[in-house]
């Protein structure tokens, strides 16, 4: 008499021939093992909102640029009233209200700088590279990055620095803007892509030059030094400076008032996109050539 054995079945898993194939989730690698730039986005995003220096940095840029302001207004207001003909003509409550920016840019810039200055600082920059090895994708993640938070904390802080001293300038009987006009919504916005192009300035800096200390140096030097000594230099060259140094020209999208021996706001700001565009391309070519 014959007897049929059932044999159970047997599951790739169980045998440990196969592999139990589990869902991919949306930020695991490729199934080749390789790393995507979108990758390479979500490591750069959790990098910078995980530094300390980031929200220290946001915070304290924003207070500063309201304190200033609110001062900027209430002097400017009181005393636009003594003001001669000239002084009246000549008065740029934007100007008045948004000069925060001049700190905002260093903060920014620092901001940029600091994050890849702060990976050769502690090293991480090799691992970083040895799981994208791919380094213009690196760089080009950072500024993505970099920009997706600059803009928006740009026109935050502008936005921020104009309602302040508006309303200190309205409260003291001087000329003001409303948020309706034309120039105003101009200085808020082209404010706010003037700081991101500053924090790119930041990070095309600290990619060239690796330390966080001569990043900060060089930006103080390029974006507040120049500015302020420019008047000062002689003849053609105190003219040229003070038309065509990128950060005063892209200075100009923050006034009201136009000063027909400088740029215009919308060139003023080309003219700084166009430097740090080459600046950028020049830390690219570094970036790749030059050891970790």
């Amino acid at each position: 008499m014959s007897h049929t054995t059932t044999q159970p079945s047997v599951t790739p898993a169980a045998t440990g021939r196969g592999r139990m194939r589990r869902p991919r989730a949306s930020g695991d690698r490729t199934r080749d093992g390789r790393t995507t730039f979108w990758h390479s986005l979500r490591a750069e995003w959790i990098k910078i909102r995980t530094m300390r220096s980031t929200l220290f940095l946001v915070l304290g840029t924003l207070t500063f640029t309201i304190g200033l302001a609110s001062l900027s207004g209430s002097a400017a207001g009181s005393d636009f009233a003594s003001m001669s003909r000239a002084d009246r003509e000549a008065f740029d409550p934007l100007a008045t209200s948004l000069r925060g920016y001049l700190l905002a840019q260093i903060a920014l810039g620092l901001l940029g700088g600091l994050a890849i200055t702060s990976e050769y600082g502690s090293r991480t920059i090799v691992p970083t590279l040895t799981s994208v090895p791919h380094r213009a994708r690196v760089l080009a993640s950072k500024a993505v990055v970099l920009v997706g938070v600059a803009l928006p904390v740009g026109i935050t802080v502008t936005l921020a620095g104009f309602l302040a001293g508006q309303t200190a300038l309205s409260g003291a009987g001087a000329p003001h803007l409303a948020l309706t006009d034309g120039v105003a919504l101009r200085g808020i916005v082209g404010g706010g892509m003037y700081l991101a192009l500053a924090g790119l300035f930041g990070l095309a800096l600290g990619t060239m030059i690796r330390s966080t200390t001569a990043t900060v140096t060089t930006l103080f030097g390029v974006m507040l030094i120049v500015q302020a000594f420019a008047p000062a230099l002689p003849g053609r060259m105190g003219d040229w400076v003070s038309a065509y140094w990128p950060p005063i020209a892209g200075g100009q999208i923050v006034t009201s008032v136009r000063d027909p021996e400088l740029l215009g706001p919308w060139a003023g700001l080309g003219v700084m996109a166009g430097c740090v565009t080459l600046l950028t391309a020049a830390a690219f070519v570094v970036f790749r050539r030059r050891d970790a």
